[in-house]
């Protein structure tokens, strides 16, 4: 539910993920018409900016009901307590008023809630007998879906391909960079890269849904990759020399600002490998694994930063992505980067051994840089260097095939 107020809109949503289709156009075009600061009221488990909607740029964590009667108020700026929520035959309805005891929450679910209804649903899930059968064991994939296409990581499977030579950053990016700003789960506006590919594929606007129901499809969700409009890409710079906030990057040695899905379709017709910089906290948040799968696809392989959040570096080395660590002292300013460079990294990879970071400047400067290989264990070791878990998985599976 939206409803405008003071300038704010208080967008309601109940889904536990905190994850929201479109706004009503109606609304968002008053949003950008009225320059409004727009805000999210949500019961979900994780807060990001823009996570609800890319017009949503702050967002709050309630419970259900008072989701419900911050969306009835229309607006955050009040007191929720003691404010008025309405007038109903000449009296004043507080929260108060509405909110229901536990002995009223009680009495309802013991009237309308009954092990029946579970059972009515989920006994014939798991009856394979009356399943109808399918009439190939193998699935049919369509080409035209846009929610569940054949993946490409098994592809190449077993072929090698990475250098660690030559490395672009596509990103320097600053602490603190969240799962949510590598693969939003937003609303999927129009105008975005995901948009424009969902119209070119016949999908309606009021069927695009969010980045997170697209997950199937990595065409889709390729596009996602580091989409998020909170995003601050260090190496784009407004004319006064502050970093412009976007999804945003770009591309050398041409120099070319574009939008990053440009920039990263343009870096793989020329199969460019990348490389991104980063600060501290890199990955943080929810263990999402396309915050790992998109930036593989791109082209990424290594990401070097001040620290990592654990989950995230353990989804990078599934992926077959090198994450490196810079020594305490050593990051992206003392180094002065800014995005003209090439990387290479050199040396044997073993569990938290040092390699050298070989930064390549614009004039033909070199730069060694000792960092750490956080590919913290012999297992991860194997991961990697087979270039990823689905790859390992596929080296183990024919070995053991090939004894028999």
């Amino acid at each position: 539910m939206e409803k405008l107020g003071f300038g704010i809109v208080a967008f309601a949503c109940t889904t536990c993920n905190g994850m929201s289709g479109a706004l009503d156009p109606k609304i968002q075009r008053e949003i950008i018409a009225r320059d409004l600061y727009v805000t999210a009221v949500l019961s979900g488990n994780r807060n990001f900016d823009g996570r609800i909607h890319p017009y949503a740029k702050q967002a709050f964590l309630a419970s259900p009901p008072l989701v419900v009667a911050y969306t009835i108020a229309g607006s955050i700026c009040f007191d929720i307590e003691n404010d008025i929520l309405g007038i109903s035959d000449g009296r004043e309805i507080r929260l108060k008023d509405i909110w229901p005891s536990d002995e009223e929450i009680d009495t309802i679910v013991a009237e309308y809630v009954k092990p029946q209804q579970f059972h009515d649903v989920y006994i014939p899930m798991f009856d394979t007998g009356a399943a109808e059968k399918a009439p190939s064991s193998l699935y049919e994939w369509r080409l035209q879906s846009t929610y569940i296409r054949r993946p490409p990581y098994w592809e190449g499977a077993l072929a090698g391909g990475r250098t660690l030579k030559g490395m672009r950053p596509l990103a320097i990016l600053p602490d603190n960079i969240t799962t949510d700003h590598l693969s939003p789960s937003n609303a999927i506006l129009p105008t975005s890269a995901a948009g424009e590919y969902l119209v070119k594929m016949g999908l309606p606007e009021e069927d695009f849904n969010s980045y997170a129901t697209h997950r199937g499809d990595h065409l889709t969700a390729q596009r996602a990759t580091f989409a998020n409009p909170e995003l601050f890409n260090e190496i784009v710079k407004n004319e006064d020399g502050t970093v412009k906030q976007g999804s945003l990057a770009r591309v050398e040695p041409e120099g070319r600002v574009m939008r990053m899905w440009e920039a990263i379709e343009t870096y793989m017709n020329r199969r460019q490998p990348l490389i991104i910089v980063a600060g501290a906290d890199y990955g943080q948040g929810s263990s999402r694994d396309w915050a790992a799968k998109g930036v593989h696809l791109a082209g990424v392989e290594a990401i070097v930063a001040e620290g990592f959040e654990r989950i995230h570096r353990t989804n990078l080395i599934g992926m077959g992505v090198l994450p490196l660590q810079f020594k305490e002292g050593v990051n992206r300013r003392t180094l002065e980067l800014d995005g003209t460079e090439t990387y290479d990294v050199v040396g044997k990879r073993e569990p938290r051994c040092d390699l050298m970071l070989v930064i390549h400047r614009k004039n033909g400067e070199k730069v060694e840089v000792a960092v750490t290989c956080r590919l913290d264990t012999a297992e991860e070791v194997l991961i990697y260097e087979a270039g990823g878990v689905l790859q390992r998985f596929a080296q183990d599976f024919l070995q053991e095939n090939a004894a028999i």
